[in-house]
């Protein structure tokens, strides 16, 4: 084996690992804040819209699935919406308005006080999800943002923040699926519960 990539790989896993280590050492209790806040939210028939770009899109999806769907056990389905989803809102409100509004009209449109926006930017400063998280926090929703790079905008517009601080989006979005994993975990646990 080459010894550069040999060390490419065993140089990400060593980030990957203290990263974890950081996450197990200060980001417990905002995650158990997190699935508290959720619960409440379901509990009081609330909903959890998602919203992000690129990767973090794809993380909005996923935990609308394991929502909607299921992500271990047999349970009720949980309202969950990916605003990255409908091509034809997107296209829509990009077009007539700008990619800046792209979530925060579907927030205008959909979110109710009560519920949850859960934002995803890595940088915490994607215009089109800052948008979004202002206008759902107008609106008396919970914002719940996912950032990796510490006091970023939409970390000062959240009521809870999960920072998986690193110069590389990579890296932060993979402690970001480990954290939303133990959240769709926490969350499901109280919906299987009888």
């Amino acid at each position: 084996m080459d010894e550069d990539i040999k060390k490419q790989i065993i140089e990400t896993i060593e980030t990957h690992k203290k990263m974890t280590a950081e996450f197990q050492e200060s980001g417990i209790e905002t995650v158990a804040a997190i699935s508290q806040a959720i619960i409440r939210s379901l509990e009081q028939n609330g909903t959890v819209y998602l919203c992000g770009n690129g990767g973090s899109a794809a993380d909005a999806q996923h935990i609308a699935g394991e929502f909607v769907g299921r992500f271990k056990r047999e349970r009720k389905a949980l309202p969950a919406v990916a605003l990255s989803t409908d091509t034809s809102v997107i296209t829509c409100i990009a077009n007539d308005y700008s990619y800046e509004k792209v979530f925060s009209r579907q927030v205008e449109a959909l979110v109710r006080e009560g519920d949850i926006l859960w934002a995803f930017s890595t940088s915490g400063t994607s215009a089109n999800v800052i948008a979004a998280a202002e206008s759902a926090k107008n609106k008396g929703a919970c914002v719940i943002a996912f950032t990796g790079r510490i006091n970023s905008k939409l970390e000062q517009i959240a009521d809870i923040c999960f920072c998986a601080e690193d110069e590389s989006t990579a890296r932060s979005q993979e402690i970001h699926q480990l954290a939303y994993h133990i959240i769709c975990d926490l969350v499901e646990c109280r919906f299987t519960k009888s």
